[in-house]
Parts: structure tokens; C-alpha cells; sequence
């Protein structure tokens, strides 16, 4: 990013110096004292520095490329290209209320430095374009859905370990096994499922020091550490291409497997409102008022949950040791009801 005098051009940077485009952009050669007074009433601000302009205007010259000249004769900023504009102007309105839908869509992680960050650079662009929120954002709205609050502290080791490629060390209670123990982990992705963060990457701890690709629930983190270490990021690395065409959220096993399931009653339309994996095979039988899906996948867990969610209405088909598995957790549903 550029810097201004060893300092980031920040947000507060950038707001100076679109209200001082716009103004120059407006043709009334505005000079240092015009652009002062101009943001002090467009902001609402009590002060800005005549050196501080100085700067602005130099950084559009420079970072953002502006034909800005000074015209002595009507002692004022203008350009020489009457047609050159800041890129960020060119956002248009129907693709500042998609960002702040964006906003409104993240709502799920509302708690956590995701969205704060995100957030804040949002906020920056609608707020430039002067264009305010849009009723019609008040007609976009977010179920209420469970939250998680994740430690800023461990965030930002998580999140400066992804932009080095750095080796990171933390304690961890995983779901099946409770017991504490420890993890050394190359970082390959975050995840976002259903409000919940998730970090995938390699494992040098897995399987008895052989290493093997895991993932973590970030609030099950602990006593996280950069090692200081880095590693190379694989060529493929990405979690999709690990879930076989999947389109179950966050988890994933060791081998790809073939599915076979029934959907019955209103699960029949429920099962063909989405595309659950890239090469799924849908099949309706009126008769038997059924409706069967067929595709592959590597997250096995998830697919479980999906189908235990329809309660009656689904019934697997294959592969075998799945529908043991399913049988096996109705049998353990019906003696927790005591039938």
C-alpha cells in the first residue's frame, strides 16, 4: 500500500482527499483555504492543517495519478483532464447497496474481528459516495442465528500467520476428543460455516507425527503462539477441492464416497431446491412419492446431519456402512426417548 511519509494511507486519508476530488471535480478552482473550509463543513470536524492539505493534494498527485494543476490566474486547483475520476467514483449506487447487503449478510459474525475489519471498509465506501444506507437495506434482514465471540489476540496471530506463511503452535479440545493436546499448524485457510470460524491447514501433530490436513474450531484455541517459522504454501491448497464437490460446509474425510439417499414427502422439494454437490443426480418417482439423489462426497459427517434433519422424510440408501451408521443413531435416538 502507499505510504505517506512512513505512514499507511488510511481510511482518514482517503476521506480528505474524495471530498477534495469532488470538490475540484466541481470547477470552482478551489485553493488550500477553499479546501479546509469545504471538509471542515462536510465532516463536521473542527480542524485541518494547511500542511495536511498540502499532503492530500500531493497524494493524489502521486498515488491516485490526478492531472492536477494550479491555475494562478484563478488562484485555484483544477485538471487538466476533465474527464479523469478516482476509481473509487465509479462505484456505481446499485454496487454500494450490494455492499452494504454484504454487510447485512455477515451479520452472522457480528461478534468476531471478521466483521469489525470488513466492516470498517464497507462503512469507508459507502460513506464516500455520500450516498447513505438504502431503504430497501432495511428489506434485507439476517435470521437470528447462535454466536460466537472470537479472542482479537489470537485473530491477529491467526490472520498474520496466513499473510507470511508462518508455523503457529496452540493447545485444542477437539469435538470427538476432549482431551487437551497439542497442535503444530501450517495455515492454509479460515473458514466461515453458519456463524462458526474454522482455520484448515496442515497438522505437523497428526497422526503420531506423520502429519495430515486438519480442521479447528478457532474458539477451541488456546495458548496460541507464531512460532516464527515458515513453510510453503502448496500449490493446491484450497479447501473446496478437498470436499469432492461437496457443498456441505466445513469438514471433510480421508476418501471421497459414493451416496445414495431417499427423500420423501416435502423433503422432495427440498432436496431440489439446491445444488448440494457438482455432480449430483436427482431422480423423482411419483409412485412411491420419493424423490432419490445420488453424488460424492468427502464430508460424511455433514451429509449424517443433513439427513437426520429430515427426519422420517429421508432414508439412505448407500453405501452400506452409512446407512449402519444411520441406523446406529436412530437406535441411540429412540433409547435416549425411551422407546
Amino acid at each position: 500500500m502507499a505510504k505517506e511519509n512512513n505512514r499507511s494511507l488510511n481510511k482518514k486519508m482517503l476521506e480528505r482527499v474524495i471530498i477534495m476530488h469532488n470538490l475540484i471535480k466541481s470547477g470552482v478552482y478551489p485553493n488550500i483555504n477553499h479546501i479546509r473550509r469545504h471538509y471542515l463543513e462536510q465532516t463536521g470536524y473542527s480542524t485541518l492543517g494547511e500542511a495536511t492539505v498540502y499532503r492530500d493534494i500531493d497524494a493524489l498527485r502521486v498515488y491516485f495519478g490526478a492531472p492536477l494543476e494550479f491555475d494562478r490566474g484563478k488562484n485555484g486547483y483544477y485538471y487538466t483532464d476533465e474527464t479523469w475520476d478516482l476509481a473509487l467514483n465509479n462505484i456505481s449506487a446499485k454496487d454500494v447497496f450490494y455492499l452494504a447487503a454484504v454487510k447485512t449478510l455477515l451479520a452472522n459474525f457480528s461478534d468476531t474481528p471478521l466483521y469489525g475489519e470488513i466492516s470498517q471498509v464497507i462503512d469507508f465506501v459507502i460513506d464516500t459516495q455520500m450516498s447513505g444506507r438504502s431503504a430497501l437495506l432495511d428489506r434485507i434482514a439476517i435470521p437470528p442465528t447462535p454466536k460466537v465471540v472470537i479472542d482479537q489476540e489470537n485473530w491477529n496471530i491467526i490472520m498474520n500467520a496466513l499473510r507470511e506463511n508462518k508455523i503457529i503452535e496452540f493447545d485444542y479440545n477437539g469435538r470427538w476428543n476432549t482431551s487437551t493436546t497439542h497442535r503444530k499448524v501450517r495455515p492454509y485457510h479460515i473458514l466461515l460455516d453458519d456463524g462458526m470460524c474454522f482455520l484448515f491447514g496442515w497438522d505437523e501433530n497428526a497422526e503420531k507425527g506423520k502429519g495430515g490436513e486438519r480442521l479447528f474450531y478457532i474458539n477451541r484455541v488456546k495458548n496460541l503462539t507464531e512460532t516464527g517459522s515458515r513453510f510453503q504454501l502448496p500449490e493446491r491448497h484450497d479447501f473446496a477441492s478437498r470436499c469432492s464437490g461437496g457443498r456441505f460446509g466445513a469438514f471433510i474425510d480421508s476418501h471421497p464416497t459414493r451416496y445414495e439417499i431417499a427423500f420423501y414427502g416435502s423433503s422432495r422439494q427440498y432436496v431440489k431446491d439446491c445444488i448440494w454437490t457438482e455432480d449430483q443426480v436427482i431422480t423423482d418417482n411419483d409412485e412411491t412419492d420419493t424423490t432419490t439423489i445420488r453424488f460424492t462426497t468427502s464430508q460424511s459427517l455433514k451429509v449424517m446431519e443433513w439427513v437426520l434433519a429430515q427426519g422420517k422424510n429421508a432414508r439412505p440408501l448407500a453405501p452400506d456402512g452409512f446407512v449402519k451408521w444411520w441406523k446406529d443413531e436412530i437406535r441411540g435416538m429412540m433409547k435416549n426417548a425411551g422407546l
